[in-house]
């Protein structure tokens, strides 16, 4: 309860930002979004950060006409016993531009995030990130993104294995698409990620396995038509990560997650 009492805070404080007047910002060809959200379970590349509990979420973005932007994410954070991190604050700096490649027009995005855990010991990191979304690949409203990920630093310094720091990829590929005019829509995406040494699927002994893992997602969304801005999200997420510890397992296997996320 404390964890989720201290992201309310934050996400109010990120949320507040985004209801502030923009008068003048766009004299500076500046725009300020974001979001509010309530999950049942906080996955990321597959992996529940929660223990497969609820999360509230939090985000906005102050994008400049230049392409330049600056982003924050809030969320809390349970990664069991052991661990004191109980919240992720993560900002990011990036640029984005439209790319011309004759009949394809996809929108570049690369930056910087660094994955920031308070209070949470020497588990903060940074990564790289690089994606190109497509709009309108196969039909209006749809849209394809492959991205691409990368640090040297994974999991901070408390992520080192035998003294050295931990490089790790990570490659996605998603789409998404509207069914026609319904309000409702389909989601997808698989993700692969490689590090250099043995850091995933923990066996009985409590040692890692694996330097790789999949993660995939599959869902369907809708947008609530009486509130605007609401959208709703049901979607199997899961790996192949082969944990033996069943707590770990369980964060790892696929399940259900739903997620109500409003945008401002």
């Amino acid at each position: 309860m404390k964890q989720l009492i201290a992201a309310a805070i934050a996400v109010s404080t990120l949320s507040t930002a985004t209801f502030a007047e923009d008068n003048g910002l766009a004299a500076y060809g500046l725009t300020l979004t974001g979001n509010v959200a309530l999950t049942s379970d906080y996955r990321w590349r597959g992996v529940t950060q929660t223990e497969n509990d609820p999360a509230i979420q939090g985000s906005f973005t102050l994008a400049h006409s230049s392409g330049l932007y600056f982003s924050a994410f809030a969320s809390n954070v349970d990664f069991g016993a052991g661990t004191k991190a109980h919240l992720e604050l993560d900002p990011s700096i990036g640029f984005t531009t439209p790319l011309n490649f004759g009949s394809l027009k996809p929108n570049l995005d690369v930056g910087l995030v660094y994955y920031n855990y308070p209070s949470g010991g020497n588990i903060n990191w940074p990564e790289l990130y690089a994606k190109l979304t497509f709009a309108d690949a196969f039909v209006k409203g749809d849209s394809i993104v492959p991205s691409i990920s990368y640090t040297n630093q994974y999991g901070g310094s408390e992520g080192k294995v035998d003294g050295k720091k931990v490089s790790n990829w990570n490659f996605n590929l998603a789409y998404s698409a509207p069914f026609a005019d319904t309000g409702f829509g389909g989601v997808a995406s698989v993700g692969y990620s490689k590090a250099d040494k043995n850091i995933y699927s923990i066996n009985a002994n409590g040692d890692a396995t694996d330097k790789d893992f999949f993660d995939w997602k599959v869902g369907v969304t809708y947008n609530v038509k009486a509130v605007s801005g609401l959208t709703a999200e049901l979607d199997a997420v899961g790996t192949n990560i082969d944990n033996y510890d069943h707590t770990l397992k369980r964060g790892a296997e696929t399940g259900a997650v739903f997620t109500l996320t409003k945008t401002f």
